[in-house]
């Protein structure tokens, strides 16, 4: 099983078989488990998992699904209990999403086949009598994907939300905003969507490639598709965090809008959006109207994200424009502030603030730390340890999203196969050996550490294939170390993982997940000619 579960006890050496008359028994508040059962291992099984009746026998030999707060308080928030015994299936979560996650651990233990989308002819449904009892050892199991490079249709954020819950993650952060496109209707706000979520042409491979990709590339999600994205993920339970950038990687937004920028320093008017990579230097005015026109963008996201955190950025703000413009430095001068750092601080203080008085919490990469730290901000530590350690220090909340172990668009391998390699070689090992809460920290200060999360950047993914081979199998070692009770890194069973994985690519094969194989890309998965960016060496670990 992946991610491991915390702990495992045979009860026999017999298997229950489950067959047409298998039933399944829902008790008070498991529908969305329930739900998710019938509809899914319904398909790949072709078993009807019908409501019990009142035949004693169907009852007896049925899957039960019930909640018990006493495992919460037992176990923990999200953990479950699952007894597979010759009398049936009984699954019991401490609370709805415990007892969701324990439905995972079923389907797996039903084997690869019960990922598919319809039954095979001649399988034999069959669970190995045991009990496991189970909990996460983080609040927050995420994975960020960034749609505004390479823009996802709706369809393929779905089918990855069912990719996070399957490995028992629970926080999708939507990266919908940068200098590359805007991704999420505003009905106050139109361009952005008409002029904001297209651009010409594509950077193919790094931005210091000489190739593009000379057609039109964009897209968006309507709020109602967002409502949908929302809905689903919350069928699953996991919590859809939306990132819009302030006050940097804005230049999609200004092209839209060119009063957004600092046009007393250069043509916004001219400005498109961007069609190759890196920080543009074109960033927000320190200006009211911007404000009041991102209160605008909030105040739409709020109704269509109800979860407690929205994410604003804040990271790679260039200082330059601003370090130029007259209105910049007035408002400097006006706001009694040191320098430009200050200046992106004041940004983020206002929206935290903002966010607070609405019952939200502000989240930012760990530049907010840049000029002091917004007083109620959780902090993103992207740069590596620093900025988390900083925050934790401080009474901060942190995610620990090190660039350096966690951003999967960094390349699997040193080989010259490997497609459009970007950053350090960052194997499947390496990230099962990645642990999230730095040794520095106190027990309390530790404390302060969410959780962890893996972070995918689409410059060089321009289709879900590429997506898929740059997150998978990655993402199944991230989901044990944000899950499980693991020992400390260099003690960590790799080798035990890796015979585990044997059984997982099964899975994957079966939802149809094009992952990079453990002997290398397969010859329709290289980009041979494309240029990367590969670092060597072993990357810095703080």
């Amino acid at each position: 099983m992946i991610p491991a579960p915390l702990r495992v006890t045979a009860d026999g050496d017999g298997f229950l078989v489950l067959g047409p008359e298998t039933a399944l028994v829902a008790g008070a508040g498991t529908g969305t488990t329930e739900r998710w059962l019938r509809s899914q291992l319904g398909a790949a099984t072709g078993l009807p998992f019908s409501p019990a009746s009142a035949d004693p026998d169907r009852a007896a030999h049925a899957v039960r699904l019930g909640l018990d707060p006493s495992i919460a308080a037992e176990l923990g928030a999200e953990g479950y209990r699952l007894d597979v015994t010759p009398d049936g299936v009984n699954l019991v979560g401490g609370d709805p999403a415990g007892l969701f996650r324990g439905a995972q651990t079923l389907r797996q233990l039903l084997g690869p086949d019960a990922f598919r989308r319809a039954p095979l002819p001649g399988r034999e449904w069959r669970l190995p009598y045991t009990r496991i009892e189970d909990a996460p050892r983080f609040a927050w199991r995420g994975m960020m994907l960034d749609v505004a490079r390479h823009f996802m249709p709706k369809e393929g954020v779905l089918r990855y939300l069912d990719l996070l819950a399957a490995h028992k993650l629970n926080v999708f952060h939507f990266h919908l905003t940068d200098d590359q496109g805007w991704r999420v209707e505003i009905k106050r706000y139109p361009r952005l969507t008409e002029v904001a979520s297209w651009r010409s042409r594509t950077k193919w491979g790094h931005r210091a490639s000489e190739l593009w990709e000379d057609r039109p590339h964009g897209g968006f999600y309507t709020q109602d598709d967002i409502r949908e994205i929302v809905a689903y993920a919350a069928e699953r339970h996991i919590t859809v965090v939306p990132e819009i950038d302030i006050p940097g990687h804005s230049q999609a937004a200004i092209s839209a809008y060119p009063e957004l920028g600092n046009a007393d320093v250069t043509d916004t008017t001219s400005l498109s959006v961007w069609d190759t990579w890196g920080v543009s230097e074109n960033v927000l005015a320190p200006t009211d109207s911007a404000l009041r026109f991102y209160e605008g963008v909030l105040e739409e996201l709020l109704e269509l994200f109800p979860g407690e955190f929205i994410h604003v950025g804040g990271d790679e703000c260039p200082k330059e424009q601003w370090r130029r413009s007259p209105l910049a430095q007035a408002r400097i001068a006006e706001l009694g502030l040191k320098d430009e750092d200050e200046l992106q601080s004041w940004f983020i203080r206002h929206f935290d603030t903002w966010l607070a008085e609405r019952g939200r919490r502000l989240v930012g990469w760990d530049e907010i730390l840049e000029g002091g730290l917004a007083a109620g901000a959780t902090v993103s530590s992207w740069r590596g340890y620093g900025g988390g350690i900083a925050a934790a220090r401080a009474g901060h909340d942190v995610v620990m999203c090190p660039e350096q172990q966690v951003y999967l668009d960094h390349r699997q391998d040193g080989g010259p196969d490997e497609p459009v390699p970007i950053g350090f070689v960052r194997t499947l090992e390496n990230v099962y050996r990645f642990e999230p809460v730095p040794a520095e920290l106190t027990e309390d200060e530790a404390r302060h550490v969410l959780g962890t999360q893996a972070n995918v950047w689409s410059e060089v993914m321009e289709n879900s294939a590429r997506v898929d081979y740059q997150v998978f199998p990655r993402l199944a070692a991230f989901a044990e170390v944000a899950w499980s009770a693991l020992p400390a890194p260099a003690e960590r069973d790799f080798a035990g993982f890796e015979r585990r994985m044997t059984a997982h690519y099964g899975r994957l094969d079966a939802l149809g997940v094009a992952y990079r194989p453990p002997t290398g890309p397969k010859p329709w998965q290289m980009r041979p000619g494309v240029l990367g960016r590969p670092i060597d060496g072993e990357p810095p670990q703080r």
